[in-house]
């Protein structure tokens, strides 16, 4: 079976909410590219809502299991954090975070009620996201001068590759998005034109 590069994740920011003994908890999801998007949203949020007693949350990234955070912020450990992040596997999506701000209720809730509370939470906010099929991909800048112009542009534009920046001058660098599932065929292509250099800059 060849590797599956693609994933699922949400087009973009969408809210929950649950409510139980008076306690209101509001979800929030967002789609992420990594650790920076996480702390950046995590800090509007604790602006939004200084008046919350727990700001919880669970993000996840990459394909694996083990790309994760999760932080219950002073709820009982297991009752918030991680009730989120087995949401967003049970929904089968990454690249997302999903925060959930608790304004208490004066009653609590027990550790089941809490669990409970923070996933319900959390899956309305998911209901409420469109989800998206995206794709793993590499970023590869090529290096080629000007006559072989044509004969790059052409494994471009049959392997629909999205182009990041180009500079056509004299000596040429462009920069290209290709899925993992297809690297193999792109080096390979490339390496049939003489003169041209690839290099690997990230793997996402």
């Amino acid at each position: 079976m060849l590797f599956d590069d693609s994933y699922q994740t949400v087009t973009g920011p969408a809210e929950g909410f649950f409510k139980d003994k008076g306690s209101k908890f509001l979800a929030y999801s967002f789609p992420i590219e990594g650790e920076t998007d996480a702390k950046t949203h995590l800090a509007t949020l604790r602006e939004l809502h200084p008046k919350a007693v727990h700001h919880c949350y669970a993000y996840r990234l990459g394909a694996d299991r083990m790309s994760y955070r999760m932080s219950d912020d002073g709820e009982p450990s297991g009752t918030a954090g991680r009730p989120i992040l087995n949401t967003l596997y049970s929904k089968n999506v990454t690249n997302i975070l999903v925060v959930v701000v608790r304004y208490f209720g004066g009653t609590l809730l027990g550790v089941p009620g809490l669990i409970n509370a923070y996933k319900l939470a959390t899956e309305d906010a998911l209901n409420q996201s469109e989800v998206v099929t995206r794709h793993f991909y590499n970023l590869y800048q090529l290096n080629f001068s000007y006559p072989q112009m044509n004969d790059v542009m052409r494994i471009v534009k049959e392997m629909e590759l999205p182009v990041r920046e180009q500079v056509f001058e004299m000596e040429c660098r462009l920069v290209t998005e290709v899925r993992v599932a297809t690297t193999e065929r792109f080096i390979a292509r490339c390496e049939q034109i003489e003169g041209l250099s690839h290099s690997l800059l990230t793997s996402g």
